[in-house]
């Protein structure tokens, strides 16, 4: 049975009634000046982060485009395309929290730059991603609930490559250059950011005239790949990693160890993803850098879950979830805690008789 995951529908109007719209967070024991001195930004790490970043883009792209089209291209392809794509979607949102670096207008041009890379039109989806935190996975309230239940696994294969995403975006835009807003964004958009949005769109809009206008002059496909389709080839390193964060985990419920998990990754795959494979800490504390999460799992683990050990070990379990969703869709993981940690509120008893 499918559930009501639109923002306009009565699930939404429940959540609201029931009070599980901007519920209070579950938030484990821990000193406030400790998350005090953890929330301190700088701009030297992410600036250097940052660096390495549009370094490896132009280089890899810059190869890439020396060798078309040439089959020995390819590699410099694919890590052109991750370095444009997956590798955005962590620095368009941890500067679009204003995290990364100490200086704004830092934060605002990376989140400028990474929004246009992955189509992700930079107000809307900042409203967006201030209620996925206020509401995460509260069905009818989050805007950014991507797996639905039950699972639709054609939808999971096609979002490995960013199809689904990269359409909703091309619609979004296109209703935006014509000045409209669609209903569910004007739940959570104010109305003074419309202009902004409809200029973003707009400018957009030309770069893909002289991207599209490049490639016929030159008769080649190179523009092509260099914008906008490494949203379609470069996305698979987004879609493993992005998945984690809440799949499979419970919906409607107000403590993040029970919606959101965390996945220890290796270093390649941090760096892509700004560590935001420490997602439960994120959420608990959405205002602390993600050079200092490590150090934030370390001051609260003890009323953490275990995390899963790498992106195998999350996925080997995952997976059977998933497939038991498609015939009962309230199967969920719930993570055992450590002995002394804080327990679970009484809403984890409505789920332990479908947890794996």
């Amino acid at each position: 049975m499918k559930q009501d995951y639109s923002l306009l529908g009565q699930s939404g109007k429940q959540a609201v009634a029931s009070g599980l719209a901007n519920p209070h967070w579950f938030r484990p024991r821990v000193d406030p000046k400790e998350i005090r001195e953890l929330s301190i930004k700088q701009d030297l790490r992410p600036t250097i982060d940052a660096l390495i970043w549009l370094g490896l883009l132009v280089i890899s792209g810059s190869l890439a485009v020396y060798t078309f089209p040439s089959w020995w291209g390819l590699p410099f392809w694919l890590i052109y395309g991750v370095l444009y794509s997956s590798a955005s979607d962590a620095r368009w949102h941890e500067c679009g929290h204003s995290t990364a670096f100490k200086t704004q207008w830092k934060n605002e041009l990376i989140y400028q730059i990474a929004s246009f890379f992955l189509l992700r039109s930079p107000y809307v989806w900042r409203a967006s991603h201030v209620r996925h935190h206020t509401d995460t996975i509260i069905v009818g309230r989050d805007p950014e609930i991507q797996n639905m239940r039950p699972p639709d696994l054609i939808k999971q294969v096609l979002g490995i490559f960013g199809v689904i995403e990269l359409k909703v975006n091309l619609i979004r835009w296109f209703s935006h250059v014509r000045g409209k807003i669609n209903a569910e964004e004007a739940t959570y958009l104010r109305e003074k950011d419309f202009p902004k949005v409809f200029l973003i769109a707009r400018v957009w809009g030309l770069i893909f005239f002289v991207t599209l206008a490049s490639a016929l002059f030159l008769n080649s496909f190179v523009p092509l790949l260099l914008v906008v389709t490494p949203r379609l080839y470069g996305t698979w390193q987004m879609s493993m990693t992005g998945a984690l964060q809440h799949l499979g985990m419970a919906e409607n419920v107000t403590d993040h160890r029970l919606n959101t998990r965390t996945v220890m990754m290796g270093p390649i795959n941090r760096f892509l993803y700004l560590n935001m494979n420490y997602h439960v800490e994120h959420h608990m504390f959405t205002m602390i850098p993600y050079y200092q999460l490590p150090a934030l799992r370390e001051l609260v683990k003890d009323d953490l879950p275990a995390a899963e050990t790498s992106i195998f070990a999350a996925y080997k379990r995952l997976l059977p979830v998933l497939w038991k969703q498609l015939a009962d869709n309230k199967a969920v993981i719930v993570y055992d805690l450590p002995k002394n940690a804080v327990p679970y509120r009484d809403e984890v008893e409505h789920l332990l008789p479908h947890s794996l």
